[in-house]
């Protein structure tokens, strides 16, 4: 279980970041922590509410490395329980502090395994679209979620 100490970095990145701050409160329209202090206001580098849903929709692969400043996520090689033969990799990029559909970039690698071991190929092309669709999806209901933490 590799990605619950990444995820609990994740999480507690705010707390951390906070810590000998004069304020911290949240931008709703990124997402990101603000954190005011005497050196004035410092914000994180990529939008919370993407970088939170992207962990979410890939929770089920194993993480090779996360980057929350930088706004890279690369999973490690995922073989679906029903296709032992072919294997997946993800890399995320977020690219902007705000919620936008153009901000996440979504790369899959795919390899399929032969007599001499793996060896790539060729990704179906919805495969990236739907993962983006998936993040945007949970971006947005986490927002909401935000905004209305009532509803």
């Amino acid at each position: 279980m590799r990605i619950l100490p990444i995820l609990l970095c994740a999480a507690a990145l705010p707390v951390l970041v906070a810590c000998g701050s004069d304020k911290t409160s949240t931008d709703m329209e990124t997402g990101a922590t603000i954190v005011a202090g005497g050196t004035g206001k410092m914000t994180l580098g990529v939008n919370s509410y993407l970088w939170h849903a992207a962990l979410d929709t890939m929770s089920f692969m194993p993480l090779a490395s996360a980057d929350p400043f930088g706004g890279v996520i690369i999973t490690d090689w995922y073989v679906a329980p029903g296709a032992p033969d072919e294997r997946l990799k993800v890399t995320i990029y977020i690219m902007d502090r705000n919620l936008r559909a153009d901000g996440l970039k979504v790369v899959v690698f795919r390899q399929t395994r032969a007599a001499g071991g793996w060896s790539d190929a060729t990704p179906n092309p919805d495969t990236a679209h739907k993962l983006e669709d998936s993040i945007l999806t949970r971006a947005r209901e986490l927002r909401l979620a935000t905004l209305n933490p009532r509803a």
